[in-house]
């Protein structure tokens, strides 16, 4: 309920019920029922709520606004309880809140259509005039016409012409909105509605009042917000095996279940939908009408599905906008660091959700949904992000991919889980390749001096390439080894930007995005998510996108020479969600380290580590983490670890209870052992690292990071380059950045930092044979 104090005389007689009448002067809004409660005050009671209006004279004035007294009678009849500049005073106020109306002085005459008094209401609950939304609703300004077999459209006729709003004849050329009845929302015909509705000028509603769930809206309006094209590129990317049978079968039109249905829920459709259009033709205007809404009819529920301008959009936008961004320099500005537990940002957890959570839709959204994992203890918050990244053309084994495709978030929150989740959906779906990005066709021999060789990216070993068959039918997707990069052959490349020396550079665009063409059947490239980061800014992405190609870096020198590291001292850090951390897997039967991976790059890395200790098979999972601060880097490579472990949380001892993985992770957990795999362990010959060996003087100023991260790159002879992979109509920034001669953490063994940084460091003698790198690969 809500109290509102107003200026004035004495109650009323205890009881004393305020009807209201109509008429030229003054008056309670229709959707509000005062009732008085003498020494209390006046409750106006609505749909919506009640309100409580205190304060002397004001009850007595509200019973002399009927509708028959301007201001002036309302002064004349107030008496000497009241003063004309008090009764002006609450007059103004009562108007301001929303309670009373005065007519209207404009001269405009509406001529109101048979209305009631519950539908007079209801536009005043809408915050119309509703002898003016009467007016507007029965002019005959609602065009209905269907695509295909959508059902219901005598239904919408009736309601619409019920309320005097339906366009019939030759009244349709002036029509003011067309509603657009279909039984798909990616009909074909809707394409030729849209063309012709914004060539027209006209706004038009879509309605699917069919099946088990209806759909309506939003409302398209040529030349504001989102055409129908904006709406049916989520949608499609949203039903990639529909899209894949669409091709497989040669049909022309959507491929959809059999036709479901009551006609009871039909019927409901169609009043729903013809109560939209009357709103938006009485002047009614709320955000919903820029959503699809869908109503399960099964469990009755309901939910908007934001529709949003594709700033890209072929028909109602700028398909040069992406490519133009990549041949424009990239600029960073000044961003002031949050610092909050999981790291450096310019957004809180809370503020991202807020700001990107509308990407969250499985009719609309980039991710279908945020789901929990199940698997283990609620501290794990592990959650995982359903979405469709099938780009082009899907075959059966992308439609496969997708069905199962997840990802995955982790945090030492609930909350930072699901915005991890969601971050990483849209990292993979930026990723993909659209057809809009800038690209550069020549070979390598051509553009060189501005093109930068794959092969000092993907850092494969030739003999990798000379044995890529045998290897590649005997590992995963992550392992698999490319075609041998030729000098000669023409092919696409994309332009990055290169903060190290201030220009682009051209990278395969094959290396860049997936999906993307490639050439006479030879692939060259793969592209993958190494240094992909999204951020609530650019710098902020370009961070973390960094950091991670030093983490792995890092990883890739320990796993692939077996290196014996320094351990950490988890105590020392003083964080009781570590301390926590530590329990939770003890419950689980699970003991938990970490080891030292900072490499000559000085950036802390940490890997964390947990395996059982109550049956033979060690179930051994990894996390990495790396931060400028040490503490942070803990905090990441502990969540990571989290995050790794519900397919293993529930294995038993007899080998069952395995999540389905790929042969060569479940091969691990089944067989690795510390005793097999001694670099797990720490080196027993160096201290446990504490913060104490970490200096770290924090940054305020994340565009700082950047900077400094460029020239450490710089240092070591390398350089930092960024491709800004952010898609304009998600909004969320996404970057790709690399440094050729950093190292993925998967096989890749060709010549560099594996071999020289580990005796640079002294950790080794003399480099490591190829032969004798671990022969298993890092299966995350």
């Amino acid at each position: 309920m809500v109290n509102r104090d107003l200026p004035t005389g004495p109650l009323p007689d205890e009881g004393t019920v305020i009807r209201d009448r109509s008429g030229p002067g003054v008056v309670l809004l229709p959707h509000l029922r005062p009732e008085v409660v003498p020494g209390e005050g006046v409750y106006l009671v609505s749909e919506n709520g009640t309100t409580l209006l205190r304060g002397a004279g004001v009850t007595e004035l509200l019973t002399l606004m009927d509708g028959s007294r301007d201001r002036d009678a309302l002064v004349r009849d107030a008496g000497a309880s009241m003063s004309a500049e008090a009764v002006h005073t609450v007059v103004d106020r009562l108007v301001a809140a929303g309670i009373v109306c005065e007519p209207d002085t404009s001269g405009t005459k509406d001529q109101p259509g048979p209305v009631t008094a519950a539908e007079r209401a209801y536009w005043s609950l809408a915050g119309l005039d509703a002898v003016r939304a009467s007016s507007r609703t029965s002019r005959g300004g609602v065009e209905v016409t269907a695509v295909g077999e959508a059902g219901g459209e005598e239904a919408l006729r009736a309601a619409l012409r019920a309320s005097g709003a339906l366009a019939e004849g030759s009244a349709t050329a002036g029509a003011e909105l067309t509603v657009v009845l279909c039984e798909d929302y990616l009909a074909p015909g809707l394409a030729d509605v849209d063309g012709e509705h914004r060539a027209l000028g006209r706004p038009w509603l879509l309605s699917r009042p069919g099946g088990a769930s209806p759909w309506i809206g939003p409302v398209f309006r040529p030349g504001e917000g989102p055409c129908w094209w904006c709406l049916e590129h989520p949608l499609r990317h949203n039903r990639p095996a529909e899209a894949y049978l669409h091709s497989a079968l040669g049909r022309t039109g959507p491929v959809s279940g059999p036709r479901t249905g009551l006609p009871s829920v039909s019927a409901a459709a169609a009043q729903l939908t013809a109560a939209e259009a009357l709103k938006w033709v009485a002047g009614y205007r709320h955000p919903g009408q820029n959503a699809v809404w869908t109503l399960d009819s099964l469990s009755l529920t309901g939910r908007h599905h934001e529709v949003r301008r594709r700033p890209q959009c072929g028909a109602c936008g700028d398909t040069g906008l992406i490519a133009e961004r990549d041949r424009s320099p990239l600029t960073f500005v000044s961003r002031v660091k949050n610092h909050w537990e999981g790291g450096d940002r310019s957004l809180t957890p809370e503020q991202l959700l807020d700001r990107y959570g509308h990407l969250v839709s499985p009719v609309t959204g980039v991710v279908r949904d945020i789901q929990r994992d199940q698997r283990g203890p609620r501290f794990l918050n592990c959650f995982h992000a359903g979405h469709n990244p099938v780009v082009g053309s899907p075959t059966l084994g992308t439609v496969r991919a997708g069905l199962r495709d997840r990802s995955s978030g982790k945090g030492t929150t609930d909350l930072q889980a699901r915005v991890s989740a969601l971050c990483e959906a849209v990292e993979r779906h930026s990723g993909f390749f659209q057809g809009d990005e800038e690209v550069v066709r020549g070979d390598y021999r051509s553009l060189e001096g501005d093109a930068v060789h794959p092969d000092e990216v993907q850092l494969f070993h030739p003999r990798q390439f000379a044995e890529r068959h045998d290897w590649n039918a005997s590992h995963g997707a992550f392992h698999q080894v490319c075609d041998p990069f030729e000098e000669d052959q023409e092919i696409n490349w994309t332009p990055v930007w290169s903060h190290t020396v201030r220009r682009h550079r051209l990278l395969p665009t094959s290396l860049l995005y997936y999906n993307a063409p490639t050439h006479n059947g030879r692939r060259y490239c793969w592209a993958h998510s190494n240094g992909t980061a999204a951020g609530a800014c650019r710098e902020e992405a370009v961070v973390q996108g960094f950091l991670e190609l030093v983490e792995r870096d890092a990883v890739a020198l320990w796993w692939y020479n077996r290196l014996r590291q320094p351990g950490v001292d988890l105590a020392s850090f003083g964080a009781p969600w570590i301390d926590e951390l530590v329990r939770v897997h003890r419950g689980l039967g699970r003991h938990v380290w970490a080891l030292d991976l900072t490499s000559d790059l000085g950036i802390p890395v940490m890997v964390a580590i947990s395996r059982r200790v109550d049956k033979p098979a060690q179930d051994i999972v990894l996390g990495f983490g790396s931060h400028f601060d040490a503490g942070t880097a803990l905090r990441r490579a502990l969540s990571e670890l989290n995050q790794m472990l519900p397919p293993v949380v529930e294995a038993c001892a007899d080998g069952s209870g395995y999540a389905p993985v790929d042969p060569d992770v479940l091969n691990w957990w089944r067989n690795a052992t510390v005793e097999t795999d001694a670099h797990l362990l720490p080196d027993p010959a160096e201290d446990a690292r504490t913060p104490n060996h970490f200096p770290y003087e924090p940054r305020h100023d994340l565009r700082e990071d950047v900077d400094v991260a460029s020239e450490l790159v710089r240092g070591h002879g390398m350089e930092l380059l960024v491709l800004d992979q952010t898609r304009p109509d998600i909004g969320l920034p996404v970057v790709r950045v690399m440094v050729p001669g950093l190292r993925p953490f998967w096989a890749r063994f060709g010549p560099g930092r594996l071999y020289d940084v580990p005796v640079r460091l002294g950790r080794l003698s003399e480099p490591t044979a190829y032969t004798d790198l671990n022969p298993v690969p890092l299966f995350m």
